[in-house]
């Protein structure tokens, strides 16, 4: 065997790893996700605080994003991984305990030691194309990101069938199950055979920040990026509180969000091909366009059928947008200066994905459902004015 097909035979193994924590560690994502809003609403006085847990979660992600990065780039990404995993525990552990003894405070803490599992959970997609070579960097990431396909299946299964495990008292079966898939999930850690960080890493990160953005690629990247995760978040947020309030059950608010989040993470087994044959703008640009069009069919009803659609195409134009500004920003920036650039790229998604999420659940209690809609219309617009504009620049230069 040579040299460079050993290399892309470990390079498989690592993302046949990532993909099944992708999967398992992942599926306590969508329960925080569904349980977030809903559990919010039951502790808070404030009803319009209700999504807060969920906004304290991305908040926490956002602030641990650059740390984590760059202690990866210290330490390895297995360190990091273990460190996730403990705090998506604690996060499982104190979320039940706050119900069961009705404190909105600890369920808001809890949410944030989820966040910051979920800085080491975005960080998956990225040690994919660790050990990948260019050419399979764009399938990589696609294949990890394909592992939530069974997450989406998991977690909503764990709010059906476990939120009364503690009857009367709701939702704390859910969080405590979370605890099992979190065990499963970090057995298979020292299963990964990533390579360790390069000196200049410890040392010398690379170029300057500034010189870095000087190719427009980068900001565009991380622009698109930002979008599709934020205007993701903002409208999944309040989704299940739509649901309920327009006469649903929780149970249908649970398979709305199921759906999504199979539609965010099936179509990853060819995202990585369609990007290798039609480049990374058409596939972002295609995915800001679905964003778009949730918002067209959530404006047009609130029958169940209308929030089944719309948080489809909500998936479906996270996963397309996302992944492709995931692989633009890969193939953007050297090895050395991965650490940095991620994690900045991380802070800024997690940043309005957290804005986001508070606001999400204001302008719901305040403004309604609509205008939830009506609000992504803005940065949807301006992420694609970005996208035609780099378009035109490689145009030119070629």
């Amino acid at each position: 065997m040579t040299e460079e097909a050993a290399l892309h035979k470990r390079a498989k193994r690592n993302v046949a790893v990532l993909a099944f924590m992708q999967a398992i560690l992942g599926a306590q994502l969508p329960v925080y996700i569904i349980l977030g809003g809903l559990a919010g609403a039951l502790l808070a006085e404030d009803k319009s605080l209700a999504t807060l847990p969920i906004a304290f979660q991305m908040v926490v992600g956002m602030l641990t994003a650059a740390p984590m990065s760059l202690l990866m780039g210290k330490v390895g990404r297995k360190p990091g991984f273990f460190l996730g995993a403990i705090c998506g525990a604690i996060g499982g552990t104190l979320a039940a305990y706050a119900i069961l003894n009705g404190s909105f405070v600890l369920l808001c803490i809890a949410h944030g030691f989820a966040g910051a599992y979920q800085t080491t959970h975005n960080l998956f997609r990225f040690a994919a194309t660790d050990s990948a070579s260019d050419a399979y960097k764009p399938r990589a990431v696609s294949y990890v990101m394909a592992g939530g396909l069974v997450s989406a299946i998991i977690g909503p299964e764990i709010v059906i069938r476990f939120g009364d495990l503690f009857a009367p008292v709701p939702f704390a079966g859910a969080y405590a199950m979370t605890l099992v898939v979190i065990v499963i999930g970090a057995m298979a850690i020292p299963l990964l055979d990533l390579p360790p960080p390069q000196r200049r890493e410890k040392g010398d990160s690379g170029r300057p920040m500034r010189e870095i953005f000087a190719n427009p690629a980068v900001p565009v990247a991380i622009l698109c990026a930002m979008v599709s995760y934020g205007v993701m978040t903002f409208v999944m947020t309040s989704t299940p509180l739509a649901i309920v309030a327009c006469g649903f059950s929780g149970g249908q608010a649970a398979d709305v969000v199921r759906w999504h989040v199979l539609a965010m993470f099936a179509p990853s087994f060819f995202t990585g091909s369609l990007i290798a044959r039609f480049g990374h703008g058409w596939i972002i640009g295609s995915g800001l366009l679905m964003l778009a069009a949730c918002t067209a069919i959530s404006l047009s009803g609130i029958e169940i059928e209308k929030f089944y659609a719309a948080l489809i195409f909500l998936g479906l134009g996270w996963n397309f947008g996302f992944i492709g500004a995931t692989s633009l920003l890969a193939a953007s920036h050297r090895p050395d200066e991965r650490a940095k650039v991620q994690g900045l790229n991380d802070v800024l998604v997690m940043g309005l994905v957290a804005a986001g999420a508070l606001s999400s659940g204001k302008i719901m209690a305040v403004a309604g459902w609509n205008t939830v809609n009506l609000s992504v219309l803005v940065p949807i617009t301006l992420a694609l004015c970005a996208l035609v504009f780099l378009a035109a620049r490689n145009r030119r230069i070629a």
